[in-house]
């Protein structure tokens, strides 16, 4: 970097406009805590496991096995969380092209299928978690645990898919709509 007063001054600027700016966490609610906890714990495993292989050259066996169910249970939390927020990636080109009045009908029948796509994922997991009787390798737990916790997840997903899709019918639009009238929106409507 150069000696010149003035450059100096601009990068104070820049530092100061970036400490003005806050973290917004308004939308975050309690069942988020879930997602935050599974990834505290899912780090603290992955630094035993780190540790323990690397330093003192002796690995703890369970330490694989519970990082990867855990990696799962943070994943479909996430997901849970991202579809309250309605903030899963979604192809939007198409929506620019055609009028509003097929728009409204391509976000119903998006937000039906998004429905009926989670409600079938629950439907399946949790038909998966009742017949799985094995026990994981490293603990003595049910395998079918880390199966109902996604099912739960999926059924998180479907009742967050309904409500959004009540607030889209109801209002009459949504971020793909009507990208204009959530512009800056950081949160999904409660």
């Amino acid at each position: 970097m150069s000696d010149d007063p003035q450059d100096r001054k601009d990068l104070s600027i820049h530092i100061e406009e970036q400490d003005e700016e806050h973290i917004d966490l308004s939308d975050l609610r309690w069942p988020d805590a879930i997602v935050l906890v599974l990834f505290w714990v899912l780090a603290a495993v992955v630094f035993l496991q780190f540790f323990t292989r690397y330093v003192l050259n002796d690995s703890l066996g369970w330490t694989e096995e519970i990082a990867r169910y855990l990696l799962i249970g943070v994943t479909f939390a996430g997901s849970a969380m991202a579809v309250r927020k309605n903030n899963h990636i979604a192809v939007e080109v198409i929506y620019r092209w055609v009028p509003r009045p097929v728009r409204r009908l391509m976000q119903t029948a998006i937000d039906l299928l998004s429905v009926a796509f989670f409600a079938g994922l629950s439907y399946l997991s949790a038909q998966l978690a009742g017949r799985t009787m094995q026990m994981m390798v490293s603990i003595d737990v049910p395998k079918s645990w880390v199966y109902w916790f996604v099912a739960a997840c999926f059924a998180g997903m479907t009742l967050y898919a309904l409500r959004n899709t009540w607030i889209h019918l109801r209002t009459g639009t949504s971020r793909l709509i009507d990208p204009a009238a959530h512009e800056g929106e950081t949160r999904a409507i409660d």
